[in-house]
């Protein structure tokens, strides 16, 4: 067997390197993980709508390639921070967990923004279909056990809040 000469060995290593054309911060990025910026504010209003139970800062997902990304390799984001995805009409609507390494609470919002159906604790990268059962017209997505910390039941209503600061 014949030995390849080490500068030889190192600049082939350097050039595969280089067509890669990941920088390191890329790279790092890359094995990080997406992050959230939120843009807004979203309240959570009890069944009566006169007092806010909850605030969680949201990244909007109003277009279709932002809805399809959602959280997918986000790895990490603050307990109050999550994703709204607004859609054109309401109707059933269906999530999945597929490529979201993150557990999480999904809230189904129908026009009138009441919270029509909740799914709680989501499995990581699970293929199931998470349904909303009942026409939904927004969907907010935030860390497992944000709902059981807060309170928050189906009947309760939601209000976006242009600020991203609760």
């Amino acid at each position: 067997m014949r030995q390849i000469p080490f500068f030889l060995f190192l600049f082939t290593l350097s050039t595969v390197t280089q067509c890669n054309g990941d920088t390191d911060t890329e790279t790092a990025e890359r094995h990080a993980g997406r992050t959230v910026e939120p843009t807004h504010s979203l309240e959570i209003l009890n069944e009566q709508q006169d007092r806010v139970v909850a605030s969680v800062r949201v990244a909007l997902a109003q277009t279709d390639q932002e809805r399809n990304t959602g959280l997918m390799d986000v790895r990490h984001m603050p307990f109050d921070t999550g994703m709204y995805f607004i859609f054109e009409n309401e109707e059933p609507r269906s999530f999945w967990m597929a490529n979201t390494p993150l557990s999480l609470d999904i809230l189904f919002v129908n026009r009138q923004y009441r919270i029509v159906r909740i799914h709680t604790r989501t499995v990581p990268f699970s293929e199931r279909q998470i349904r909303s059962e009942l026409p939904a017209m927004y969907t907010l997505e935030v860390n497992a056990g944000f709902v059981s910390e807060h309170d928050i039941r189906e009947g309760m209503y939601v209000r976006l809040v242009e600020s991203g600061e609760p």
